[in-house]
């Protein structure tokens, strides 16, 4: 493609991350957009596997046939008590990020005369006088109809640092180990470890095997500092040592992410630019997982440009019930009114795994919410819930 001042597309990603690259896939599935051009922006090779998606489903993904393992069976621990969790009709399931780069690069090099990769950085983002949005990348203002926008600027983290009321972080670090004797359980998952300390916070690990000598372990904090990098590195020896009694293994890769577990009102779109993703709001305040809510939202946009309608995710007042749920928590765990890991233990210990997971996934009936307000102290997020009420839901994601 010769490049000019200016270059127009129908769409354009900018970012190619978890939420860009589903959109872009979802683009192409779909027959009724086969004659738009789309553009991604973004500099990263992704070339490297630098995390991993986690998530429960009951039915098939849409990247079924990239899902590396998948587990039926969780464990919760405690310093008191150990919970395995039957979480049928859900299976547990993990995807590489390297493979679903190189799964997102092989479906894009098939449609090449569709979607054009422009290894460039975004430089800015906005809207022009003409009614179109544009990205700007090495000098070269690309436009479109709509710019879906997944990239944090500057300007975003200092709106971010000022309009939030929490602004509670989840940062981790994990390693690929492996081991020269079997040592997992290939058939169940550790879905969080609170044996460890909780002094920084609401703290766990969480280990997933994928073969008897091979595991993700990942060390996960809820609090707004981050460590050195050699205090994760230390505190996952510690654990494997204390809890696996391993000294000896192989780190096979690492990764580190931090995602934000906030009430900040993120700004859904301004004209043509959709912003997608974590910096569209996304991202699931009180747990972290994105993966699945990725999902959902790149369909509905999708949908929606086949219907020609604008490309937004709206939440009417009843949907924002799970705003006010996800605010209650944060303001419990910010005001440390109650640990992390006693309120995950009364959750689990007295619900069906499987509706805690439909509950963290949004997907819960009102029933279902109140038998779950039932399970955690009333006398703490009663009150909490009232403080978070008229906040919530008064205000409107911009």
């Amino acid at each position: 493609m010769k490049q000019s001042s200016s270059v127009h597309f129908d769409y354009i990603i900018a970012g190619a991350g978890c939420a860009g690259l589903s959109m872009a896939l979802r683009m192409l599935n779909e027959p009724q957009l086969a004659q738009k051009k789309i553009a991604i922006i973004d500099a990263s090779k992704k070339n490297e596997n630098d995390r991993t998606w986690c998530f429960w489903e009951s039915g098939q993904s849409f990247f079924e046939n990239i899902v590396y393992h998948r587990w039926s069976k969780l464990v919760f621990h405690t310093p008191e008590k150990s919970i395995p969790l039957s979480i049928s009709p859900y299976q547990y399931k993990m995807i590489r990020g390297l493979d679903f780069y190189q799964h997102a690069q092989t479906q894009i090099q098939q449609n090449h005369n569709q979607i054009h990769w422009i290894k460039e950085k975004v430089e800015a983002i906005g809207n022009l006088p003409n009614g179109r949005a544009f990205a700007l990348a090495n000098g070269i203002e690309y436009t479109a109809d709509y710019v879906f926008n997944s990239i944090w600027f500057e300007q975003d983290r200092q709106q971010f640092n000022l309009g939030s009321s929490f602004k509670l972080l989840q940062h981790f670090k994990g390693w690929v180990i492996e081991t020269d004797q079997p040592t997992f359980n290939l058939e169940e998952a550790c879905f969080m470890d609170f044996r460890v300390d909780q002094e920084l916070g609401t703290t766990f690990v969480y280990v997933l095997p994928v073969s008897t000598t091979r595991a993700l372990v990942e060390y996960t904090y809820f609090n707004e500092k981050l460590l050195s990098p050699e205090a994760y590195d230390g505190q996952l020896k510690q654990y494997l040592k204390v809890f696996w009694h391993l000294e000896q293994y192989q780190i096979i890769e690492t990764e580190f992410g931090i995602i934000p577990m906030t009430n900040h009102s993120f700004k859904r779109d301004e004209g043509g630019v959709i912003n997608i993703g974590t910096a569209g709001g996304w991202t699931k305040p009180s747990s972290g997982f994105t993966f699945q809510f990725i999902q959902k939202n790149t369909a509905t946009l999708v949908a929606a440009l086949v219907a020609g309608k604008k490309p937004v995710v709206q939440k009417n007042w009843f949907q924002k019930r799970f705003s006010w749920y996800d605010a209650t928590l944060l303001h419990v765990l910010h005001h440390q009114l109650m640990e992390g890991k006693t309120i995950f233990y009364h959750l689990f210990s007295k619900l069906a795994a499987h509706k805690v997971l439909q509950f963290l996934d949004d997907e819960t009936n009102l029933l279902d919410e109140i038998q779950i307000l039932n399970a955690v102290p009333t006398r703490i997020f009663l009150p909490a819930a009232f403080q978070e009420l008229l906040p919530n839901f008064l205000k409107r994601q911009r």
